[in-house]
């Protein structure tokens, strides 16, 4: 078997935002997959991961899958139009278009596409009802358009545990450590490896959420994301990748 070279693209579920280290720096499901990846092989990862947050899937697909593919990895994981989702309007048939051409355009390129579907974190979320049957939809289409290309696909977005409370960040937007765990596990399991063992997948209960909660969740985190809409901006802005090229991962012990 010849040396992984493992490309990750997408926005802030792929970066790894929700599982920051105390230096601020995040971790995330894909270094987790990386690792995994090279625990479970034996052999040293070449990993690479070009996320960044607040993208939309236009913007991913422009920025991403070229550099992506210049690299000549074996594998890339693609997620992209979470962002969109989020917002009043989605074209979803322009998402599930420019899905395919993208996930078409790194098959032709020689290396495997793995195709996710994030995790469902409208439990916590104003208008989750809506945003939950817009995912629903993309997620069925996306499913459809694996099985066209043949491809490996782990959706999160029906693993009914990552739904729960417990396994999302205060922002209620990102996953907390521990759903990135088990999000890496799920991918794993798509390619064939068990997770570490040593990995923690499950987390107790949280109560839900009282009045006070409900606005200081508002205040912090709803706000300034209606205030980003209303300007233009993105939490991605000025932002570039936090492994551009490749780092070598190994194999732990």
């Amino acid at each position: 078997m010849g040396v992984i070279r493992y490309v990750a693209i997408g926005d802030s579920f792929t970066e790894g935002v929700g599982d920051e280290r105390p230096d601020g720096s995040v971790r995330g499901w894909a270094d987790l997959v990386a690792q995994g990846l090279a625990d479970a092989t034996g052999e040293p990862i070449e990993y690479a991961n070009l996320a960044i947050r607040g993208r939309l899937l236009g913007p991913i697909i422009a920025e991403q899958v070229e550099p992506a593919l210049t690299l000549k990895p074996t594998l890339v994981s693609f997620n992209g139009g979470g962002n969109d989702m989020l917002r009043p309007g989605t074209d979803l048939e322009s998402v599930i278009a420019q899905t395919d051409a993208a996930l078409r355009r790194i098959q032709a390129s020689g290396a495997e596409p793995l195709l996710l579907a994030g995790a469902n974190p409208t439990v916590g979320l104003p208008n989750g009802a809506r945003i939950s049957a817009k995912g629903s939809e993309l997620v069925t289409a996306a499913g459809v358009t694996a099985a066209a290309l043949g491809l490996r696909y782990t959706d999160n977005w029906s693993d009914p545990t990552l739904a729960q409370r417990q396994y999302w960040s205060h922002d209620r937007l990102h996953l907390a450590p521990v759903g990135h765990h088990r999000v890496a596990t799920n991918v794993l399991r798509t390619l064939g490896h068990d997770a570490p063992a040593d990995w923690m997948i499950d987390a107790d209960p949280v109560a839900k959420p009282t009045f006070r909660d409900e606005l200081a969740f508002a205040r912090q985190h709803v706000a300034p994301w209606i205030k980003r809409r209303l300007t233009g901006k993105s939490s991605g802005d000025g932002r570039t990748a936090k492994y551009p090229g490749w780092v070598r991962v190994f194999p732990r012990g």
